[in-house]
This record gives C-alpha cells, structure tokens and sequence, in this order.
C-alpha cells in the first residue's frame, strides 16, 4: 500500500490504482483499496479506534491511476463539492488502435445508463434520459500498433472515455466491453487516471499529482518513454 500512495497529507490521501482494485466494496465481496488503506493506516499510526476516510470520486475497476481521498469530514465534503462544480481537473491517458482518427478532438454525445449490462448507450443527439457527455483527445505519442491520446474531461459520466472513444471507432486497448478486439493479459484496459489538479479544499495550495503508468505493461512503458 505504501508504494501506492502518491500524495498525502492531513486532509487528503492520493492513490495510484492498480488494475483490478475496486475503490470501494461492491457486491463482489472483494477487498476494496478503501478498507486496504483503512488498514494501513490503523497500522502504520497505531490508531485505537475507527479510521475515518472518505471517497471522493471512483474509477472503473479495470482502469488504472489516481484516486483521491479524504481522511477528515471536512475536506470529503469540500471536494465532493468541488468534483460536482468540475473544480477538479481529471486528465486522463488511453490507449487505442492505430486508425485513421484526426490529431485532437472535441466529442460530444449522450449516454444513457443499461443497468442490464452495466454499460453506457451513446446516442448522437439529446435523448429521453441520457446526460450529455463531453471531453477532448489529443494524440500525444504513437507508437507501432498503437495511438496514445491524452484525454481532459469536461463531464463525468458512466464509462464516459471507454462509450465515447468505442463510438469514435477508436476502442480502448483491452476493453472487450467497449469492442476491443483482445483482451489484455492482466484482464485490464489501457485506460490511466494520468493527472489530477486541483486547489487544496482546507490549504488552499495548488495541487498537481502525475500518476506512473502501470509498469507490468509493455505498451503502457514505451507510452511513457
């Protein structure tokens, strides 16, 4: 857990996700990087009682990198707040197919929630009970078989980047959900929380935090290279 941890302090504990960790308990059974860090805390400090910590936002399971939380009720309602208000600035790295895709681009779609299949429907146009979903690629490396597109979200959406880029017709690398060809070894995508910024809830400092790409993928090294 201790490698895991990129940033922390008295309010806020920033960790860099691994593939396959749920950020917190689900229907699975399975231990949550919540109750994990939880645990580590309680260790580490020699606390007594119940460690409080909160989370502030969630990335999808098979996706990689930053996740915030709060380790006191304050600063988990302040930025709970602030991700509603957009206040933080997610930027994300994926990895696609090498296609013929223009260098940057603005999409915009509406995506509607299947609960059947937990996956997000996108539609070209507003729709009966779907939320408008934007964000903005870049083309930032390319590699032999592959595109590196950095990703800034505008909304926060189920399966957002995972239902948008699939409907660009460039699928994220591994995601089979979404209509990757392949799967990937670890059962992951080449989907990475890369970066995130924000304005410290109770500090009020700058905070700027880059998360390493995970290192067990060749593809993800040589994007980083």
């Amino acid at each position: 857990m201790k490698e895991q941890i990129v940033y922390e302090d008295n309010h806020l504990l920033v960790v860099n996700k691994k593939v396959g960790q749920l950020v917190q308990g689900d229907k699975t059974g399975d231990e949550s990087l919540l109750e994990s860090i939880k645990n580590f805390i309680k260790i580490r400090d020699a606390k007594p009682g119940n460690v409080f910590l909160g989370l502030v936002h969630r990335i999808d399971r098979p996706t990689s990198g930053l996740v915030i939380y709060a380790k006191t009720s304050k600063a988990l309602s302040r930025l709970t707040q602030m991700v509603k208000n957009r206040e933080v600035k997610k930027t994300y790295w994926a990895v696609v197919g090498k296609e013929l895709i223009p260098q940057s681009q603005r999409l915009v779609h509406y995506l509607k929630k299947n609960e059947k299949n937990n996956k997000a429907i996108v539609f070209p146009k507003a729709t009966e009970g779907a939320k408008e979903a934007i964000l903005t690629y870049n083309v930032i490396k390319t590699l032999d078989n592959y595109l590196l597109l950095e990703i800034d979200l505008e909304t926060g959406r189920h399966h957002q980047i995972r239902a948008q880029l699939s409907k660009t017709g460039v699928p994220i690398k591994g995601d089979l959900k979404y209509g990757a060809p392949r799967s990937n070894p670890d059962g992951g995508i080449n989907l990475h929380a890369r970066k995130l910024e924000f304005i410290h809830p109770v500090t009020k400092e700058n905070i700027e935090i880059i998360a390493p790409v995970p290192q067990n993928d060749a593809v993800w090294r040589a994007c980083e290279e």
